[in-house]
């Protein structure tokens, strides 16, 4: 084990911090790669009714993240306990409007922010974009133009934090209850990972980034037991580390050191050197100006959504999911909802009209 008291002592918080985001992110961004982790992706498979590939690589890193974290709990490893999204008073209202806007956003960008972020490492333009407009949204719902609209919405209906954000508490099923629910959603996952068979990475890939998720909690409970400062546990998220490096480029390259810093570049580093090993390098653009503007909107949206729901798909859906915290549970409902219906009314929709324009044509070549 890592002794974290003379590392600090040595190095001090801030360099262990970025130092083990840097570490953390690589395993990530390489496992998010070559799993093509994606929660768009798993969310039109299960509205589709597919149950596919990728569904069961976001479950299983879904799955790994819940049992590994239940099971340091168990193990006296990590108490999550004064995590912010349990301790910190909460927002309903914002966890369920974000996370419907975020997953709204996700269907047009065709991708979530770590997605973003994976794809861009490989050369796709389209993804560079999206996730520089995400950032700028993020930040303008952080602390900008969009901060008094989000501090609103998340005015209506909040919860206190404490026993009334923890789901595993509210249910009177405690750790092991979540450990017990973990594992059978990893024998889900398995179960359709079978099914859909796929190579090796699948199954690596998906366990390695729900154990990034994991590790990151660990680390960062570890450096904050050990140290004399305050130090802020967290888990993976990319909204508030996008608006954090945005403000380092443009106006406070000073700002100190923190466990963001060293995992937004490293999750870019880990994912182009998983697309390097397989091949993916490839340099893609926009088709058409109605495609770059639906990118641009759906940025906007996941980029305020993102700051309105606590977090990301990631940020929410594994980190805050992982714990079981309420207000993440909602806002991963709500990205669910947003992204089926909106690619149930946009996408599908217009594959549906595309299909059936073929067929009446009697050129089945033409239907995608």
């Amino acid at each position: 084990m890592l002794d974290f008291a003379a590392l600090i002592e040595h190095y001090g918080e801030a360099k262990v911090l970025s130092a083990g985001g840097a570490l953390i992110g690589l395993l990530f961004g390489f496992s998010a790669q070559r799993s093509r982790f994606c929660l768009r992706a798993a969310v039109i498979e299960f509205w589709n009714h597919r149950f596919g590939e990728k569904l069961s690589v976001w479950l299983l890193a879904f799955s790994t993240a819940v049992v590994a974290i239940q099971l340091l709990i168990l193990g006296h490893y990590v108490d999550l306990s004064s995590a912010r999204q349990l301790a910190n008073t909460g927002s309903l209202s914002g966890a369920i409007a974000g996370g419907l806007l975020f997953g709204i956003g996700m269907i047009l960008t065709r991708g979530c922010a770590s997605r973003l972020l994976i794809l861009s490492a490989n050369g796709n333009l389209r993804a560079l974009l999206s996730g520089l407009v995400f950032a700028v949204a993020a930040q303008a719902s952080l602390s900008g133009a969009l901060a008094p609209l989000r501090a609103t919405i998340s005015s209506w209906w909040t919860v206190p934090g404490g026993g009334a954000r923890d789901l595993l508490g509210l249910a009177g099923v405690g750790h092991w209850g979540g450990l017990l629910f973990g594992l059978v959603w990893m024998v889900a996952a398995l179960v359709f990972s079978l099914r859909s068979g796929g190579t090796i990475w699948k199954w690596l890939g998906g366990i390695g980034a729900g154990l990034s998720v994991a590790l990151a909690w660990w680390y960062t409970y570890s450096v904050a037991s050990n140290s004399f400062e305050i130090v802020t546990m967290q888990g993976i998220t990319f909204s508030g580390p996008s608006a954090e490096w945005l403000m380092r480029i443009l106006s406070a390259p000073q700002m100190p050191l923190t466990f963001d810093f060293g995992l937004l570049p490293s999750v870019f580093i880990g994912s182009f050197l998983g697309a390097w090993l397989g091949k993916d390098l490839k340099l893609e653009g926009f088709r058409d100006g109605y495609s770059m503007g639906r990118y641009i909107i759906g940025a906007v949206l996941m980029g305020f959504g993102a700051m309105l729901a606590g977090g990301c798909a990631v940020g929410s859906g594994l980190t805050g999911g992982a714990i079981f915290a309420l207000t993440s549970w909602l806002a991963l409902i709500g990205m669910w909802l947003g992204a089926g219906i909106t690619d149930r009314l946009l996408d599908h929709g217009a594959a549906q009209a595309a299909a059936a324009a073929a067929a009446a044509s009697g050129d089945v070549f033409k239907a995608p």
